[in-house]
């Protein structure tokens, strides 16, 4: 299916001129453009025009999980026959493996997977590898590790009408994708029932049911888990694999051979310089991992030997979302003055905390490669790049060999008027701007400097008869979105929050910050 877009507003202002000149500069092949747009003028719309024209797969990075979830909708509404999906880090909660050798305290990983995320993760991946019209918005989350996209596609199981298998044969492809056989479906789980077997994928909440006869597929249907209505009948279907680490057997044996081999050389190391200790423990948790792996083919942190599940070479660059992409295809960084910075960043922090585990016996020196990448090696991903910015950096001026301004706005609004008051009596003050705003059935954000400010504020504000809540980096993902569109829906009138201004957020409803 082509990208079409659906919406009842058509190019205006600068967006008809920017759109045509930024389209013109990748057909004829430039590797980088700028959009230089104002606040308000509209870039997300003209990046999905952008995007029809072109008809590419599409990766968009933004600088954190609010905003990609913004535009995730965004282009969800401009799109709604195509694949828009949406992938980000998807712990709640993550505490890193880490050693501080100077009070000999080991801190182990600890998580809170966020099961919703962790299904769109694999939405992504599944809409990559089956179709074309794909839109993925993503933070900096697209630069770590996922596991090889080749294993993950070549040991997908595809059924159809008339195939020969066996029921055991199913069961045992399904257990060997790291699917678990229960009673009771859920996410990642398959139950049987004579020559009936019935699998809910990790991506969606529909369950595919596979009915067998005579060690053939008689029928392939699909319902969905919380009603039970049949969706329909389908003539195939690929079922892809519960995790994105998953390995086949024959190179699972062969990565836990070379695991060895390098443990014997990490403890030869270790003991030649005397650290009898750190030897120990290296060798006690190796085979540890090692023991699980060949039980159940998986074990906690297997990222960490995710070098030898993949066939890479030491330094070598990890898979990653970019790597389950086509290698035509577009990448736009939104708000790149702030996105393109946080790309560069994140390999030395992930080095610096690595290095003592690894001298200090917690895990072998393949962690290192489990890995974001490099700046260097982003760069080498990259086939055609867009930034788009109100305020591009060195970075964008340098490498853009054309920048297309979009100042002019398509509503026509002009930059609004900015008052700068006294401090003393800031909230008597605010309050009745406030009242002001609210009797004409607009929205206000507030911003202050800490996250304690915004909650005791939108607290004082309640009190006050004032609908308000409060927005920062310590509110759930998924929370943050939904209180996003509850302002944007009037369900309360203030938003308070810290760097409100800094997310590059679309609320056409809010007149006063």
């Amino acid at each position: 299916m082509k990208f079409k877009i659906n919406s009842k507003y058509k190019p205006a202002g600068d967006q008809p001129q920017a759109i045509e000149k930024l389209v013109k500069g990748l057909k004829s092949g430039q590797k980088f453009q700028t959009l230089l747009g104002v606040t308000g003028s509209g870039k997300t719309f003209t990046m999905a025009n952008v995007i029809e024209k072109v008809q590419k797969p599409t990766l968009v990075i933004a600088p954190n999980k609010t905003l990609a979830a913004q535009l995730a909708q965004e282009f969800r509404t401009f799109f709604p026959k195509n694949a828009v999906e949406y992938f980000v880090s998807y712990y709640d909660y993550y505490q890193p493996e880490a050693y501080i050798a100077s009070s000999d305290t080991y801190i182990e990983k600890e998580s809170q997977i966020n099961e919703e995320i962790d299904r769109l993760r694999h939405a992504t991946t599944a809409a990559l590898l089956s179709r074309e019209d794909v839109i993925i918005v993503a933070s900096v989350s697209c630069i770590y590790g996922l596991g090889s996209p080749e294993y993950y596609r070549d040991i997908a199981l595809e059924i159809e009408i008339g195939q020969k298998i066996s029921r055991e044969k199913m069961m045992q492809e399904l257990i060997e994708m790291q699917y678990l056989r229960t009673d009771v479906l859920g996410r990642a789980k398959f139950r049987v029932t004579g020559e009936t077997i019935e699998i809910m994928s990790p991506a969606r909440e529909i369950v595919t049911r596979i009915e067998l006869q005579d060690g053939k597929v008689k029928k392939i249907f699909e319902y969905d888990f919380l009603t039970g209505s049949e969706l329909g009948k389908l003539e195939r279907v690929m079922i892809f694999p519960a995790k994105h680490f998953v390995v086949p057997e024959p190179i699972m044996k062969e990565a836990q051979n070379e695991i060895e081999k390098d443990l014997e050389k990490q403890v030869a190391h270790l003991q030649k310089t005397g650290k009898l200790l750190e030897a120990e423990r290296l060798s006690r948790r190796t085979r540890q991992d090692i023991e699980m792996m060949r039980e159940i083919g998986y074990c906690n942190g297997i990222e960490n030997y995710s070098r030898y599940l993949t066939g890479r070479n030491p330094g070598e660059a990890p898979d990653t979302l970019i790597d389950y992409f086509p290698s035509n295809f577009l990448m736009i960084v939104d708000e790149s003055h702030v996105t393109i910075p946080q790309i560069g960043g994140m390999f030395n922090g992930d080095f610096s905390r690595k290095k003592s585990l690894v001298e200090n016996g917690f895990r072998l020196p393949s962690a290192f490669d489990n890995r974001p990448l490099k700046f260097e090696e982003f760069e080498k991903k990259i086939d055609q790049m867009i930034f788009t910015s109100a305020t591009p950096a060195d970075y964008e001026r340098k490498n853009s060999t054309q920048t297309v301004e979009q100042i002019i706005r398509p509503t026509g609004l002009i930059d609004p008027e900015i008052v700068v008051k006294s401090a003393k009596g800031q909230v008597k003050d605010v309050m009745g701007e406030i009242e002001k705003v609210i009797k004409k059935g607009e929205r206000v954000l507030v911003t202050t400097l800490t996250k304690k400010m915004a909650e005791d504020l939108s607290e004082f504000l309640a009190e006050n008869k004032i609908k308000a809540e409060y927005l920062h980096s310590s509110v759930d993902t998924l929370d943050r979105i939904r209180i996003l569109e509850n302002l944007r829906r009037g369900e309360f009138d203030v938003l308070v929050g810290v760097n409100l201004l800094r997310e590059g957020l679309d609320l056409p409803e809010v007149s006063l910050v």
